[in-house]
């Protein structure tokens, strides 16, 4: 079974830093084999990650929060039509053996704040100390500073659990 990686993150709201760095981490996750997830709409962190995965030749699936591809992302290769909206962050999370959030938004925040209580592996990067604080205290939460570093800490948590 493949393992996927969700990659959570704001989408209008994403700066082109953030968005770099979404793009570059989709592509480590697909070139280290990793199936990669995202909200799947066609802007902010969800656009970059998906195209960074695709363009390495990657496995991209789209949750998407309406019922037909208006708003997704060209670089969904499985999009998830949910017709639930916001709601379908559940799903995001639910679906994800490890969630890595890239900047903070609203939704962001709930995805990661899911993560926490559904005790998944929880990746913070592009985000201020006192955010990384704040989810430190609601769980456990590891800080990247870089594409490579997320890899790495995936990895190391796939040779703690078998099911990763």
């Amino acid at each position: 079974m493949k393992t996927i990686i969700g990659i959570m993150g704001p989408g209008e709201s994403a700066g082109k830093e953030v968005c770099a760095f979404a793009e570059a981490t989709g592509a480590a996750l697909a070139k280290a084999g990793y199936v990669v997830l995202s909200g799947g709409r066609a802007e902010g962190v969800m656009q970059a990650a998906m195209k960074g995965a695709a363009k390495a030749g990657g496995l991209t699936v789209g949750i998407l929060p309406g019922s037909d591809k208006k708003g997704m992302s060209e670089y969904v290769e499985i999009p998830v039509f949910t017709g639930i909206g916001h709601a379908r962050n559940a799903v995001n999370v639910l679906s994800s053996e490890v969630v890595v959030a890239i900047g903070l938004g609203p939704g962001t925040s709930s995805e990661v704040s899911m993560a926490i209580k559904m005790k998944k592996p929880v990746i913070l990067a592009c985000m201020d100390e006192p955010d990384v604080q704040f989810f430190s205290r609601l769980g456990e939460v590891v800080a990247a500073g870089t594409p490579e570093d997320i890899v790495t800490f995936i990895r190391y948590k796939c040779n703690q659990n078998a099911h990763i």
